[in-house]
């Protein structure tokens, strides 16, 4: 196991105990489709579900000096994924940022254990 992995571990626990700041969730992402020759879709590609955990908070400084930045969006942190890219959707299952939310930037966090991304509700 390593230190990412045993940490998101640690904070599962805490959260469970303590009620949050880590809620579960699921990082999904739709699938790549395959399309034919002519760019028609054949298949939609198999969607993935990947099981988490995550916490809402108000966006850094950076987030809100990104192009693009509205004032609904988040900090979203992310635990338990080895791969996370702005491709995907975040539910989380309870706690006060409970919901659906796209992901418009994806960075390590600044510790190298889980996922800082700037999160907005679709």
């Amino acid at each position: 196991m390593n230190f990412a992995d045993a940490f998101a571990g640690i904070a599962a626990a805490f959260s469970a105990d303590g009620g949050g700041p880590y809620f579960d969730a699921t990082a999904s992402w739709a699938g790549t489709p395959v399309t034919d020759d002519g760019g028609s879709i054949v298949t939609p590609g198999s969607p993935v579900q990947i099981d988490c955990q995550a916490q809402g908070d108000r966006a850094t400084e950076a987030m809100r000096q990104a192009e693009g930045f509205l004032e609904t969006d988040v900090a979203l942190l992310v635990l338990g994924l080895d791969l996370l890219d702005t491709s995907a959707r975040i539910e989380i299952s309870t706690g006060p940022h409970a919901g659906v939310w796209t992901l418009k930037s994806v960075e390590r966090d600044p510790v190298g254990i889980g996922w800082l991304c700037r999160g907005r509700r679709p």
